[in-house]
Order: C-alpha cells, then sequence, then structure tokens
C-alpha cells in the first residue's frame, strides 16, 4: 500500500506562498485518486483540492484562483501551489490516496499523510 509524507508547510504572512509536496512509495501514485485536505483547530477536515486520472482538477471555493494542484507521477510526488495566502488557510494540510478503478472513480479506502502545518498571518 502507498505510504505517502507532505511536506513544504511554515508559517507566511497574508498574502506570501508556499508549495506543499506530497512524495509517495512503496506504490506509484498514478494508480491512485489524490487529493489534498485541510484541518483547522475545532474544525472538522475539509477537502480542498483533487485531480482525476486526466489532470483535470477541482477546488474547494474559497481556494478557487489561489491553489493549484499538480501531480509529477515520474517523481511519484502531488504539489499544492498556495498563493495569496490568508489567515483563512491556517490549517494542518494532508494529502489523501484512494486506490483508482477508472479515470474518474475510486475505491473508498483512504490512505493519509501524518501532515504538513500552514500558519498564515495577518
Amino acid at each position: 500500500q502507498v505510504q505517502l509524507v507532505e511536506s513544504g508547510g511554515g508559517s507566511v504572512q497574508a498574502g506570501g506562498s508556499l508549495r506543499l509536496s506530497c512524495a509517495a512509495s512503496r506504490s506509484s501514485l498514478s494508480r491512485y485518486c489524490m487529493g489534498w485536505f485541510r484541518q483547522a483547530p475545532g474544525k472538522e477536515r475539509e477537502g480542498v483540492a483533487s485531480i482525476a486520472g486526466d489532470g483535470t482538477a477541482t477546488y474547494e471555493n474559497s481556494v478557487k484562483g489561489r491553489f493549484t494542484i499538480s501531480q509529477d507521477n515520474d517523481k511519484n510526488t502531488l504539489y499544492l501551489q498556495m498563493n495569496n495566502l490568508t489567515s483563512e488557510d491556517t490549517a494542518m494540510y494532508y494529502c489523501r490516496a484512494r486506490p483508482r478503478i477508472t479515470m474518474y472513480s475510486c475505491r473508498l479506502t483512504d490512505y493519509w499523510g501524518q501532515g504538513t502545518q500552514v500558519t498564515v498571518s495577518s
């Protein structure tokens, strides 16, 4: 089964940028439906962005136009480029993998990384 390790989090001021990485091992990312999630203190985990097998990306409304999800299968790594960050983006960010069935569907078996903290100060 796939193992995921996130990195790239940190503390930035509002308006700044960060790029998160999710490195996969033990299996190829191309076999999984991939997505980024975040969880702020006292809140439920929410989906931020996902990417389909053909590269089509889907975003949560509050990050549209600011975040970009991408996947490099040669490097076996998922990315999340985050621009124009606000304090509302402060959270622990996680990547999630689900085994792919077709290009647009996947099994409901979740594999998570340990998360990387993003803190945005205003």
